[in-house]
């Protein structure tokens, strides 16, 4: 037996013997994304590039769920682990019937380029809605919990995940390939590298994406900083460029002159595997003295493990047999819903939600997004074999009568090209007027906040101008709020916007996926209570924000910033009155209490916050802990929560991680802490 082929044998051992067999040509062949055959070693073609964010992306009919931002919404690490064990399954079923007819194409592999567990800093940024959000600690929590659900605690990886992108990396997107991104140690080890850390260190993450931009003046995906905090965290999967990035270290970075220049920094920096065709090149550096062959070769070596711990060369491994008929099966999509159900956040209600079907005749629906599957997706997303709009889902669930306006274009004037600006305004009011009660399903979609390059319109380059509304949609919501009607605002978004809207109620929906439209209904009827918690700080308005390039934290997300709140992070309302009445804590545990004091039956968010008047601590609160909870009305209910020996630690101006303070309070809550949260004094 040759000894790659030893299941006995360590990966490492494996994969050294593998890469040995091949000549430098060819080893140098794997080190592209569309890695070539080597036909002699029985070693088939592979595709590195793969997709997973909110479920298998771009490979044809997937479940679909919520986008990134909204499943952060549910403050929940099984919810994340379960959805991420689902994409793995299905990769897998994808993978296994695929490569049997001999398709090994782009996005048909093991290896799932995500979670994307960049720091949501900057409200602008297009990208952010594919990040659990702006906060270490949360994003930690559920990127840990994703990686652990898609690589599974087989014998082999199910699928491979990939942290990305490593690392500081937030927009803005028009500059991102050659943007430099300035941080200081502090911002470093408090904000940009504790999710990496944790994903390595406990989740074993077996791959890690590099990003576009200059980090304080290193190009991200040859970064001598970077690759020592790896080495550091004992890192030992493969290490991956973003798309096209390493040209940018000579076409836009300008920290190399040639294609062979960038293709050996980036091999003697530890860039295993290019996203690009950079490393057509790498021949040429070696020839031309630039790198070595055991760049190369270590290269090779990491390439060939990760396919080694996917059991790519075992003949057999426990999930060939997984069934192709599970990928969007009824039960991953009872999840999908689900998952969206528990992602929304009821930001505001008088008291009309949740609607009675009894007394209403009619109901209005009005809005660009209201049956619009673009409002579903959000961005790396696959194709649903059934989508159910905001429409669809309120006409399923309503017996009466249910009038339909697209009332406005998402952001031209006019709908039609040949019409006049403004030319479903008279339509929408009417429909208003007819109605019991207005549903207007505003917002954004992934043309219009998204990837550079990928909206295709005016916001080309992805980020957003402002946190309004575009105006057409602006003048629709005054225009109806105009009638008298009642009216409820449903604003899709994968990020802060400021609807300014005069309203009964307003519910944020991010991207929640191919069974969106049935999780709205349920919850504007009432069949569920809304239990989604912001993960992101909702601002007022753009003005009073950092500058865009500014990678300073200061006056940035809820842990920094002074003012200019609109809905705090954490923040969610649910249809009940969940209160907290008491908190104790003892060897790195809270024990709280909890009473549903409301007349519903509802989920709730329990969230602890710390507070640190120490030196070096953050001027605000940090999240330390959260559990969702059922709580039926008039129960009470105690929790246990963990609480982190990190919670107690704060960051020195020169990057030191250390406890500093002495006296700490907890805070618990369903929301950051306020007048009525429950504390506890901690000395350390």
């Amino acid at each position: 037996m040759e000894k790659h082929l030893n299941k006995d044998l360590s990966a490492q051992e494996r994969a050294e013997a593998l890469t040995d067999l091949m000549t430098l040509e060819e080893q140098a062949s794997q080190l592209k994304y569309q890695a070539d055959p080597v036909e002699r070693l029985d070693i088939p073609a592979y595709n590195w590039w793969n997709e997973g964010l909110h479920g298998v992306a771009r490979a044809g009919t997937a479940t679909m769920f919520p986008q990134a931002i909204g499943m952060a919404a549910v403050f929940d690490e099984n919810v994340i682990h379960r959805m991420a064990e689902i994409t793995a399954d299905e990769a897998r079923a994808k993978y296994n019937a695929y490569s049997a007819h001999g398709d090994r194409d782009i996005y048909k592999g093991l290896t799932m380029w995500s979670p994307n567990i960049n720091i949501f800093r900057d409200p602008l940024w297009g990208r952010g809605h594919e990040t659990y959000g702006e906060d270490p600690f949360l994003t930690s929590r559920l990127g840990v919990a994703y990686v652990k659900g898609l690589q599974g605690d087989g014998k082999v990886l199910k699928a491979a995940a990939c942290a990305k992108h490593f690392a500081v990396h937030s927009g803005p997107e028009a500059v991102r390939h050659e943007f430099d991104a300035v941080a200081s140690p502090k911002d470093m080890e408090e904000t940009y590298l504790p999710a990496f850390k944790a994903l390595v260190e406990e989740a074993k993450v077996e791959g890690v994406m590099g990003a576009y931009n200059r980090v304080n003046g290193e190009p991200a995906c040859a970064s001598p900083y970077l690759m020592g905090k790896l080495r550091e965290w004992g890192f030992d999967g493969y290490f991956v460029s973003d798309c096209w990035a390493i040209q940018d270290f000579h076409l836009h970075h300008h920290i190399t002159d040639t294609a062979t220049e960038s293709a050996a920094l980036a091999l003697k920096q530890g860039c295993d595997i290019n996203c690009g065709c950079t490393y057509l090149q790498a021949l040429a550096a070696v020839e031309e003295g630039l790198a070595d062959k055991n760049d190369i070769r270590n290269a090779c070596v990491h390439a060939m493990r990760t396919r080694i711990r996917l059991g790519m060369f075992d003949g057999t491994t426990e999930f060939d047999n997984i069934p192709y008929d599970i990928i969007s099966c009824g039960k991953h999509k009872a999840f999908s819903q689900e998952c969206a159900e528990k992602s929304m956040v009821l930001l505001e209600n008088n008291g009309i939600l949740p609607l009675d079907r009894s007394k209403l005749k009619t109901i209005a629906v009005i809005g660009p997004n209201a049956d619009s599957r673009l409002a579903l997706e959000g961005n790396y997303c696959g194709t649903a074999d059934r989508y159910i709009t905001f429409l669809e889902g309120i006409e399923d669930a309503f017996d009466g009568c249910v009038l339909y306006s697209e009332g406005c274009h998402l952001y031209k004037d006019r709908t039609s090209g040949l019409a006049m600006a403004g030319d479903r305004y008279a339509e929408a009011i009417a429909a208003a007027e007819n109605a019991d009660v207005v549903i207007a399903c505003v917002g954004l979609d992934a043309t219009l906040e998204g990837e550079e390059g990928d909206t295709g319109n005016e916001f080309f380059s992805g980020d957003k101008k402002d946190l309004r509304l575009p105006e057409s949609q602006r003048t629709l919501l005054e225009r109806l709020s105009a009638t008298g009607k009642p009216l409820v605002v449903v604003l899709t978004t994968g990020s802060s916007v400021n609807p300014e809207a005069k309203c009964d109620a307003l519910i944020e929906t991010w991207y929640p996926g191919q069974m969106g439209g049935k999780a709205l209904a349920r919850i504007l009827f009432g069949d569920v209570s809304p239990s989604g918690k912001l993960p992101v700080t909702f601002y007022k308005n753009a003005d009073q924000l950092p500058d865009f390039e500014d990678y300073s934290m200061e006056n940035r997300t809820y842990r920094y910033t002074k003012d200019n709140v609109l809905y705090p992070f954490g923040y969610g309302l649910t249809y009940s009155r969940i209160e907290c009445t008491g908190i104790a804590y003892n060897n790195g545990k809270a024990v709280v209490t909890i009473e549903n004091k409301g007349n519903s039956d509802t989920d709730e968010v329990v969230q602890l916050y710390i507070k640190d008047t120490s030196e070096f601590a953050v001027p605000n609160v940090s999240l330390c802990g959260f559990k969702r909870v059922h709580i039926q009305k008039g129960e009470r209910v105690t929790i246990e929560i963990s609480v982190p020996q990190s919670a107690f630690e704060a960051v020195s101006n020169d990057g030191k991680r250390a406890v500093y303070g002495h006296k700490f309070t907890l805070y618990a809550d369903v929301s950051q802490p306020a007048e009525n949260s429950v504390s506890v004094e901690i000395n350390k």
